[in-house]
């Protein structure tokens, strides 16, 4: 990058998006201070602590380790000078709610012995999936993920378009993958990743057929401490950098500055910088902190977006053992599409939910006393439910209930410390639209240049985030943030800084 040295920029938000752009414009050389409104950073990759409990609130998934290494590389420096991972085996279980259950090992010639003993010839044909999923990743990355095309000019360049086979632009992951399983089973093995993208197999791309390469090839990592500790990296990087964080700061308004750059209204008092990168979701910037002549949508634009799934989660300290789960457990109806339908097509409190169990210490029992697990357990719901404590009781109680017949472990009368969270939760702490706990859903209609831009509605402004491009996810975030960077770059290179616009006033 070209040195920025004299300009200020403002991150809002130290969510990975925000940490990671504050380290790459620290580098370019700006004077970078991160405002954050929670007592410590991450965002909704936060960390929750009871006792002796240790939670992730948030991801809890390490994937993409490729993505990491290019970060920390950046910085000549690696991941394991900021956290130690481990990496898992068995990846995951599934448990079906037929009775059936799975492991997934990490060695992919292991899970492809799992696929033909569901479906003859499956295991020959995992192969070849597992090849073109392997090619549109790293396509993918190379050419759409890496390289920040916000244009739609960008995505009609012929050699991009050669890039990728056509069907995985224009069909979904369900019809895509139907092609090559027959087994409803298998079909979810390979698609049930799309819950962390926020989307569902009727209405993501096939494009992101790109994660099965993440899930069986790259394989399923554990950060010692939990994903937390990552935060914490990205925290201490920064602070290496120069970057100053300050916590306990809620930004209340942004507006332009009459001598230039972008002023905020802050709890702390106001603000002003050559660029402010918002790692806010753009709705909440765009309805709640920018005066209304500044505004890039009206409340009906925002309203008719499709919003990732919200979540239903309990943080449980449990007391004594959990033989039947994993490190990752997820739990599957034989056929989900009706959970599917409940979050997208006509939203409503799942009936037979599809959910996923974490019990980190069975990894790392640094995060629960001796004798007993810490559990989290997380619903994928319809953004924008009614979740009131009635509500909210009646669905723990059925999850309770399910997590017992499922399983065959009945938590209820092993609970020892206990926290909730869901729809209300994620749009008071996190002012998400909706409450969706992860950003804009990927999907026909909403990726690529389809999702919000790098640059926002007044000069000086950038986005930074799973709401914008490249996405949902951790890694994703991480790359958003190379992306803000640079656009904030590229504009600012030459210019003058407010510092000195003002010196020249003065």
């Amino acid at each position: 990058m070209t040195a920025l040295s004299d300009h200020s920029v403002t991150v809002i938000g130290a969510g990975i998006g925000g940490l990671a752009a504050s380290c790459y414009l620290a580098d370019a050389g700006a004077d970078v201070t991160v405002l954050e409104r929670h007592d410590r950073p991450g965002g909704r990759t936060g960390r929750l602590e009871d006792g002796e409990f240790t939670f992730d609130t948030g991801p809890s998934w390490y994937l993409m380790p490729d993505v990491f290494e290019r970060f920390f590389a950046h910085f000549d420096c690696e991941p394991e000078d900021y956290y130690s991972l481990t990496r898992l085996d068995p990846n995951y279980r599934v448990l079906f709610k037929d009775g059936d259950a799975v492991d997934i090992p990490a060695d992919p010639d292991a899970v492809r012995e799992v696929f033909e003993s569901y479906e003859t010839g499956a295991g020959a044909t995992f192969d070849t999936y597992l090849d073109e999923s392997k090619f549109v990743y790293e396509v993918g990355m190379d050419r759409f993920v890496y390289q920040d095309r916000p244009r739609f000019r960008d995505w009609v360049d012929t050699d991009v378009l050669r890039s990728l086979p056509a069907a995985t632009l224009a069909k979904s992951m369900d019809d895509y993958v139907g092609d090559f399983f027959e087994h409803p089973k298998l079909r979810q093995l390979v698609q049930y990743t799309l819950v962390f993208l926020g989307g569902s197999p009727y209405n993501t791309p096939a494009l992101y057929t790109l994660m099965s390469h993440v899930d069986y090839n790259l394989g399923v990592y554990y950060p010692d401490g939990g994903l937390y500790s990552v935060v914490e990296g990205l925290a201490d990087l920064a602070t290496e950098l120069g970057v100053t964080l300050e916590t306990g700061v809620d930004v209340t308004g942004i507006a332009p500055a009459s001598s230039g750059g972008v002023e905020l209204a802050t709890t702390a008092g106001e603000h002003a910088a050559d660029a402010v990168v918002s790692n806010a979701p753009p709705a909440h910037v765009d309805r709640d902190l920018l005066p209304d002549r500044h505004r890039a949508h009206d409340d009906d634009y925002w309203d008719s977006r499709t919003y990732a799934p919200s979540a239903y989660m309990l943080y449980l300290g449990v007391d004594g053992s959990l033989d039947s789960l994993a490190h990752h457990t997820l739990v599957l109806p034989t056929d989900w599409r009706s959970h599917f339908e409940s979050i997208f097509d006509d939203p409503r409190w799942p009936t037979d939910p599809a959910y996923y169990v974490n019990v980190p210490s069975l990894t790392d029992d640094s995060v629960a006393p001796d004798g007993h697990e810490a559990v989290v357990v997380l619903v994928p719901i319809a953004p924008g439910l009614e979740d009131g404590e009635h509500v909210r009781e009646r669905f723990r109680e059925q999850v309770i209930d399910d997590i017992a017949a499922h399983t065959g472990v009945d938590l209820r009368d092993r609970i020892v410390v206990e926290h909730e969270a869901s729809v209300r939760t994620f749009a008071k702490r996190y002012s998400t639209p909706q409450g969706t706990a992860l950003g804009l859903a990927h999907t026909l209609t909403q990726t690529g240049p389809l999702r919000p831009g790098r640059r926002g509605p007044i000069d000086g402004l950038y986005y930074v985030g799973g709401s914008t491009t490249p996405g949902i996810g951790v890694p994703m975030c991480l790359i958003s943030g190379e992306h803000a960077a640079e656009a904030v770059r590229s504009d600012l290179a030459g210019a003058p800084s407010l510092s000195s616009r003002l010196s020249l006033e003065w």
